[in-house]
């Protein structure tokens, strides 16, 4: 059933109009942005396959190649390169949010939430270090050692 058949209240884009994205499933959400499914299914159905392939990770669809994205029924290159690009521009928004504030690092997951940021999409091991002032805020932070996928070796000398 396409998704014009539903009822007005039910349809994703009139829910987001209605009562905001935070009243949205991630499929939903992911529905808007594909606009149309394919014969048989409607985006919201499209969107929870892609979904379903990463486990409804949201973090490995954004990390996701994009042969493996466009492999997925409904959404093809193009779609998938779209899908691409949006994730590529909620990182930089991000980045760009940490870094107009001053980034006080006063506590473990702060550390662990800044590194995921900048490390996460790397397809090799980083060795990073970075310099707190007393204040615990970050003046500089500096990639020492890049290794292979699954490790990287550190020469202390």
């Amino acid at each position: 059933m396409a998704i014009t058949d539903w009822p007005e209240g039910e349809r994703p884009r009139e829910r987001l109009l209605a009562h905001g994205p935070e009243a949205l499933s991630d499929a939903e959400l992911l529905a808007i942005y594909l606009r149309v499914g394919v014969r048989g299914k409607s985006a919201v159905d499209v969107a929870r396959d892609l979904l379903a392939a990463f486990d409804g990770n949201l973090a490995a669809l954004a990390d996701a190649p994009l042969a493996k994205l466009a492999a997925t029924p409904g959404i093809g290159t193009a779609k998938a390169a779209q899908l691409k690009a949006s994730f590529e521009l909620a990182r930089r928004a991000l980045a760009q949010e940490m870094a107009s504030r001053e980034t006080i690092f006063s506590a473990p997951g702060k550390v662990r939430d800044w590194l995921r940021l900048r490390l996460a999409t790397r397809p090799s091991e980083v060795f990073m270090a970075l310099w707190l002032d007393p204040q615990n805020r970050l003046p500089r932070a500096e990639e020492l050692f890049v290794g292979t996928l699954t490790q990287t070796s550190v020469y202390p000398a």
